[in-house]
């Protein structure tokens, strides 16, 4: 889900997020549209339709350390995690919130922080806050985005992302 004061109602996305080995992330978009994006040997590929662009991370080595973090937190790898955010986390199993921050003023620059929503071992929703500005761009998953449902509203799309009840 992506909000912007540009758009009458959230943007609905769909698709699935693949992490097939630890050098490789996937974003594949099914809906509304179809693309995939691929990060990958230091280059990121998006595919859409027939057409493919290709370009180098060293372009957007933001998106080097997004990706080599995620790779970290599906590992659980706390320390690399650590060398490139600082970590906030709160909760209990049932109901759990981790803020990273990035240490990297450059990546700092284009995301204020990234909270992670979870139950258990479940992560439920993801909330990036850009920066200038600090738009917020949600990514429900699992359980999340089932109960989103039709939800359009941001109160409710955040409530669901929290684990409240829908308002």
């Amino acid at each position: 889900m992506r909000s912007s004061a540009l758009l009458k109602n959230p943007l609905r996305v769909s698709g699935e997020y693949r992490h097939p080995d630890a050098d490789t992330l996937v974003r594949e978009v099914r809906a509304p549209y179809q693309e995939t994006t691929t990060i990958h040997d230091g280059k990121a590929s998006i595919q859409r339709g027939s057409s493919t662009r290709t370009f180098a991370l060293s372009r957007a080595p933001q998106l080097a350390t997004l990706q080599t973090s995620f790779g970290a937190l599906l590992r659980g790898d706390r320390q690399q995690l650590q060398s490139a955010f600082a970590l906030d986390t709160k909760g209990v199993r049932e109901k759990w919130t981790m803020v990273l921050t990035p240490k990297d003023a450059a990546l700092a620059k284009q995301v204020q922080d990234i909270t992670l929503f979870g139950r258990g071992s479940e992560l439920r929703c993801i909330e990036t806050r850009m920066g200038k500005g600090g738009e917020v761009q949600r990514t429900l998953l699992a359980s999340a985005a089932t109960a989103a449902g039709n939800a359009t509203s941001d109160a409710a799309l955040q409530a669901i992302c929290h684990g409240e009840a829908a308002r």
